[in-house]
């Protein structure tokens, strides 16, 4: 069964940046197309980024364009999303996670489903 374990959260000040890792366990990721997704308080969960099983394709949300920065190792088992120059509204709990297809492309900046995610990590951009 493939677990997803989040973590790099933290709180930082508006324009500053943070490293989120996704690191899986109980199944090679390999094969499979991984996206990150975050949920504000009130808010619908959205898509940030999603990045293809050979980490030659990646997309993202237009928000996070030119900002955030998806990535993978699939000797380490884990993907990354580097986030630059961070905006209060990018507060949120962000996950990562794997559609039970375990298809090899994504669906724009997110996998279809979300069949496997983790618990997620609190961001949180505040001065």
């Amino acid at each position: 069964q493939l677990q997803l374990v989040e973590s790099g959260g933290a709180l930082v000040q508006p324009g500053g940046s943070l490293r989120l890792s996704c690191a899986a366990s109980g199944s090679t990721l390999d094969d499979s197309a991984i996206g990150w997704f975050r949920q504000a308080p009130g808010k619908e969960p959205e898509g940030v980024s999603c990045i293809s099983s050979s980490g030659g394709s990646t997309n993202y949300a237009d928000f996070v364009k030119g900002r955030f920065t998806m990535s993978r190792d699939n000797a380490k088992n884990t993907v990354y999303l580097q986030m630059n120059a961070l905006k209060p509204e990018d507060t949120a709990v962000y996950y990562c996670a794997v559609d039970g297809g375990f298809f090899s492309s994504c669906h724009g900046p997110s996998t279809r489903r979300t069949d496997y995610r983790g618990q997620g990590t609190q961001v949180t951009v505040s001065s």
